[in-house]
């Protein structure tokens, strides 16, 4: 048996769970996450515990066994903790701002980029040189923390650009160290 999809989800105070045909439902302080079910998957709330399990050995059952589980526990973690990617800025004169809802970024263009969140996502700027996405959905808030980046990615000779908080950059020699 996969040794994560064997795992049971344990449910924290205030969320709860309805397995309907071919889907999960996660309600939470937070918010509500749908998580799609393979068919030939099953789901079962029992006891404040979530268990997934399948019906065969093959292959396809072996690896949808472990990501179903994993789905469904970021989609609990989602609703009743939340997901945080913080982003760090460097570079002379690169920083960030909001606009209403919107991050307004000046990052070295010739104009400043403007990113707008979609729904379920939200920035905080603690610092100008800080950014926060946050938001209930782990994928959504992992996309958009890469589009943010995307933007003026981190530059391997200067160090410059933005980057994820917990991402290392590894500076190249320039030209000058051939020597």
């Amino acid at each position: 048996m996969s040794r994560i999809g064997k795992q049971a989800i344990t449910l924290p105070k205030g969320v709860t769970v309805d397995v309907a045909a071919g889907m999960v439902k996660v309600k939470g302080a937070k918010g509500e996450l749908t998580v799609q079910l393979h068919p030939d998957l099953t789901v079962k709330n029992e006891n404040g515990s979530i268990t997934v399990s399948r019906p065969s050995d093959s292959r396809t059952h072996k690896s949808l066994h472990g990501l179903t589980r994993t789905l469904i526990a970021n989609a609990v973690q989602g609703v009743s903790v939340g997901y945080v990617k913080e982003m760090l800025i460097s570079g002379t004169g690169y920083r960030a701002a909001m606009q209403g809802k919107n991050l307004e970024l000046t990052v070295g263009h010739s104009h400043k980029d403007i990113v707008t969140p979609p729904p379920g996502i939200t920035f905080e700027v603690p610092e100008p040189t800080k950014i926060r996405v946050v938001g209930i959905d782990k994928q959504l808030v992992g996309q958009v923390a890469a589009n943010v980046r995307a933007v003026r990615p981190p530059d391997a000779y200067h160090a410059k650009g933005i980057r994820y908080a917990d991402e290392v950059i590894k500076t190249k020699p320039g030209k000058a160290a051939g020597k």
